[in-house]
């Protein structure tokens, strides 16, 4: 019992200080091991821990994440330098309307996503737009951050059938499904969210507007302007390269190849095929706006150098938490509270949402919450299923939607990569991002859960 308050006192102290805006880089291992000294004495090793175990999962973070970060970076500072940012934004606003600029960001961000883009790189590619499209019609520049978490951390990471986001891919493998399963309960999912979602949003600026609240007073203020810019088919042709190049390489090239010589490397081409495919993709975007921009951009140099220097603290940020959720994981109450999650119900569509939920807040990452979950639990799902007449593409829908509710706490590492690539805090910001990537997932999933336990056992 001392251990779960000593966890559950750890989770509350590095949410407090992500909320008042202190940075996890620093506080994530002090708390990782204090959490140590509460939980299991002075005798803990807390060198070794902090060596072995914090940094190791620090280290892993960015040795799988620093290529996405770093092109993602670069590509989204030569769409602003290059002016297709701005381009993209006015044609947004002269076709839509300023008044549907959060539709503009949430559809947008759908849209990359959903063609296979890291939501990692989403906010770096969606901020240049938004905040442009948020200036030009006046909304807070606070409600970013909730309109890129809606677009990207909800209905196209976990329900949208055919996603190739990995929340969306880890329960194949279990179930014997494909990015598809249950197309239906994936369509009413990601209608209710995406509806959802937006009325909450439209609200807020809605209140926002009859305070005067306005844009707010950020120095990186541009307005959009009748200058010559970009025709929008060649601004959008770089995002385009990145959809077609991922689809290509993750559907075509690499499914082609022999994997073999990966077991060298003590990994297979399907662990990395897709990281790999998105690494590529943005790369030929980089090098198309590169080689199409170079006269046009005084310093490539610079702007290089800036887009680099962009993904360094967004990286160490998420590295952080990955590191404190790696010390909270080597604790042995973590697998106390592992098999109590894990038999909370004899239902396994009630007893898949909560545990897949509980443990991805528990790890603040969906991917990770939901790989734990189904290695302990995938092959009792299925027997438990198989009774009752559950097709495994049921579960495989509610494994994926249940991980994109508590897995985007304020210590979440794309939470914090998109407040901070925005230049925003979670006191300003986060209430937003909790409605529309928590809440609403939540309340959504909830609904599809009843729905199905209803219809099994009526």
């Amino acid at each position: 019992m001392f251990s779960i308050i000593g966890l559950i006192l750890s989770l509350g102290l590095i949410m407090f200080l992500a909320y008042k805006g202190y940075s996890t880089i620093i506080t994530a291992p002090i708390v990782a091991l204090l959490t140590l000294i509460v939980t299991t004495g002075f005798d803990s090793h807390l060198m070794a821990s902090y060596t072995e175990v914090y940094m190791s999962g620090f280290s892993n973070f960015v040795k799988n994440y620093f290529p996405l970060f770093m092109t993602g970076a670069i590509f989204a500072i030569l769409m602003e330098k290059a002016n297709y940012a701005k381009s993209i934004s006015h044609f947004i606003t002269k076709k839509l309307g300023s008044d549907k600029a959060i539709l503009s960001i949430v559809l947008s961000g759908a849209l990359l996503t959903y063609g296979g883009v890291s939501l990692f790189v989403v906010a770096f590619i969606s901020y240049p737009i938004a905040r442009i499209l948020f200036k030009e019609a006046d909304i807070p520049k606070r409600l970013i951050p909730g309109c890129i978490a809606l677009g990207s951390f909800t209905f196209t990471m976990t329900a949208a059938p055919g996603s190739p986001e990995i929340q969306n891919v880890i329960p194949m493998k279990y179930f014997g499904t494909d990015t598809f399963a249950a197309p239906l309960l994936g369509i009413i999912a990601s209608l209710l969210m995406l509806g959802l979602g937006m009325i909450y949003l439209s609200r807020e600026a809605k209140k926002a507007r009859n305070n005067n609240e306005g844009y707010g007073d950020y120095i990186e203020n541009e307005k959009l302007t009748e200058e010559k810019l970009p025709n929008i088919f060649v601004a959008i042709l770089p995002i385009l390269i990145i959809f077609v190049s991922n689809l290509f390489f993750s559907k075509i090239y690499y499914p082609s190849v022999d994997g073999t010589y990966l077991e060298q490397f003590n990994t297979t081409l399907g662990n990395v095929s897709g990281t790999w495919s998105v690494i590529i993709s943005i790369v030929i975007a980089d090098l198309f706006l590169v080689i199409t921009n170079f006269k046009k951009i005084k310093n490539i140099k610079s702007v290089l150098d800036e887009g680099v220097s962009n993904s360094f603290r967004p990286l160490l940020n998420s590295s952080a938490i990955v590191g404190y959720g790696s010390v909270i994981k080597s604790l042995a109450i973590f697998s106390v509270i592992q098999n109590f999650v894990f038999n909370i119900s004899s239902n396994p569509i009630i007893s898949e949402a909560l545990s897949v939920n509980l443990i991805c807040g528990l790890t603040a990452s969906a991917s990770g919450g939901l790989t734990i979950t189904l290695d302990a639990l995938a092959p009792t799902y299925m027997q438990m299923a198989s009774a009752l007449n559950i097709s495994p593409e049921i579960l495989h829908r509610v494994a994926s939607l249940a991980c994109g509710g508590l897995d985007t706490l304020p210590h979440n590492g794309a939470v914090i990569t998109t407040l901070a690539i925005c230049g925003l805090t979670h006191k300003e910001s986060y209430k937003d991002i909790f409605v529309t990537s928590v809440l609403i997932p939540i309340v959504v999933t909830t609904i599809i859960v009843i729905g199905l336990s209803m219809s099994i056992y009526i």
